[in-house]
């Protein structure tokens, strides 16, 4: 008998980033700190600040406490001053254990700064 020194991570021990991440095999591992704010009509701006957990250049991947739906429309800002902006769109929702995470589309094609510590 042979004994396994590896240990193999279960689908129920992955994060609810890393089990939508699965989803986007483009998408790497980052930690980029941004302000998320919903572009809803309307008076009120739902935004949060939020770390971008998984990211591409066409997607990006965070947890969120925001009411986000599939194919609602976000702005992600890493620099408080505009330099680094991005429009995106809702594509996927996971939600595990009580915690949301939030997989977007970039509407206005790649993404560079994203991939940038």
């Amino acid at each position: 008998m042979k004994r396994s020194t590896e240990t193999t991570v279960s689908e129920h021990e992955l994060g609810c980033a890393e089990q939508l991440a699965r989803f986007f095999p483009g998408a790497a591992a980052v930690r980029v700190p941004v302000q998320v704010t919903a572009l809803r009509g309307g008076r009120a701006k739902l935004r949060e600040a939020t770390v971008l957990e998984f990211g591409g250049t066409q997607h990006a991947i965070f947890l969120s406490t925001l009411p986000l739906e599939f194919e609602d429309r976000v702005r992600l800002e890493r620099d408080p001053h505009g330099a680094a902006v991005a429009d995106a769109t809702v594509v996927a929702v996971q939600y595990h254990e009580g915690r949301k995470a939030v997989a977007v589309k970039f509407t206005q094609g790649l993404c560079d700064w994203v991939m940038q510590p």
